[in-house]
């Protein structure tokens, strides 16, 4: 099959995807990635993808760079002649799953990666995202969810038996404890070994917690050291938050399974998560967890059991909860050891990326045989 994976930036196409992108091109497929050009590139081709670039695709939203987006992108896929179009991000998602239908692509499928309204959300922000997800809905032939949550607030728009929730997965060769990793980590940071290293991973945006993390690394500084590791984001901009100096900022980096084994305590307080990535990755490289209790973390575990939740947006409740691992080595090896074996057991990417050729080839038969039935 002619497959081709849509999102908004290659970033997303590389650090997002790359498993289902190299388990398509493992099984023979010829396999597009699709989003706006930019240094992730070169990671994707490597892969043995083909990289299409849109130009005038951008993250933010903006109704007449948006307009002239979708007409390269209709244009790109009729282009493209493609057996299959996986659309991914909100914005993608949306545009995408209209568009693969207009250039008349055979099998359009959408992975809803976080819906990007929370319930609490004003009531013309939700009507927006809702309905425009809806929209969508119309145009595609099978809707994958990551968790059960955004599935279930979407049901009333969704085509009977067209729609699945198939989880997240990370790669769990390369996400696993290395002490070695570890120590070279640590070492690079100035961490001694018998010092706590508190990280948390992710776009340097208010969504992501920063704020409510800066104020926890500001209250627990003496006691431990705090790292964010993840890009700044220009679509943010009020991400600037009080007690910023309090941790430190170590920007992207490529070894984020040798940083994961570095950290005695991980940290998402993030606001709002499809099924959140570093917490599995965490995960598997046994890292004892803080998460905010929302859709797309209480996915990665059961609190007490596998980790922490705390409710979002509340530095006080982040805080306790930070504390009572930094003064409990024994609760942080329990957790770790748990999470651990979690994550062996549910968060495999291959099998997420497996469940989407086996959805493609779903859809073709049923489309087969459709047709097969009309001509009789």
């Amino acid at each position: 099959m002619r497959i081709a994976h849509l999102t908004t930036v290659d970033m997303s196409l590389a650090l997002l995807l790359s498993t289902e992108l190299a388990v398509d091109v493992e099984q023979g497929h010829e396999v597009f990635g699709i989003s706006a050009p930019g240094r992730y590139v070169p990671a994707v081709e490597a892969l043995g993808v083909t990289h299409v670039p849109l130009v005038a695709l951008t993250r933010a939203w903006n109704p007449r760079q948006d307009l002239a987006a979708f007409g390269q992108l209709v244009r790109t896929l009729r282009r493209l002649d493609l057996d299959v179009l996986h659309t991914h991000n909100p914005k993608t998602g949306v545009m995408g799953r209209i568009a693969g239908r207009l250039a008349g692509i055979p099998v359009v499928v959408n992975t809803c990666h976080g819906l990007w309204a929370k319930p609490e959300d004003r009531l013309r922000r939700r009507a927006f995202v809702y309905g425009a997800e809806a929209l969508a809905v119309r145009f595609s032939d099978y809707e994958l969810f990551q968790n059960a949550a955004d599935r279930d607030t979407m049901r009333r728009v969704l085509k009977p038996g067209r729609h699945e929730v198939v989880g997240n997965g990370v790669d769990l060769e390369r996400f696993a404890p290395d002490p070695e990793a570890r120590r070279r980590v640590r070492a690079e940071l100035g961490v001694a070994d018998d010092e706590l290293l508190v990280g948390s991973v992710g776009r340097r945006v208010r969504e992501k917690g920063l704020a409510e993390y800066a104020a926890v690394a500001h209250r627990l500084g003496d006691r431990a050291t705090f790292v964010w590791v993840g890009p700044d984001d220009s679509t943010d901009a009020d991400a600037s938050v009080p007690h910023e100096d309090s941790v430190r900022f170590l920007g992207e980096r490529s070894d984020m399974d040798a940083v994961y084994s570095a950290l005695d305590v991980f940290v998402l307080a993030s606001h709002r998560e499809g099924f959140s990535r570093a917490s599995m990755e965490a995960a598997a490289c046994g890292v004892p967890m803080v998460l905010t209790d929302i859709r797309g973390c209480r996915e990665i575990g059961t609190h007490e059991e596998h980790l922490i939740l705390v409710p979002p947006e509340g530095a006080q409740a982040l805080s306790y909860a930070v504390s009572r691992l930094l003064d409990d080595p024994p609760l942080r090896a329990r957790l770790a050891g748990a999470a651990r074996v979690r994550a062996l057991e549910e968060f495999d990417q291959n099998e997420v990326a497996r469940r989407s050729l086996r959805t493609y080839e779903e859809i073709r038969r049923r489309s087969r045989f459709t047709a097969e039935g009309q001509m009789g």
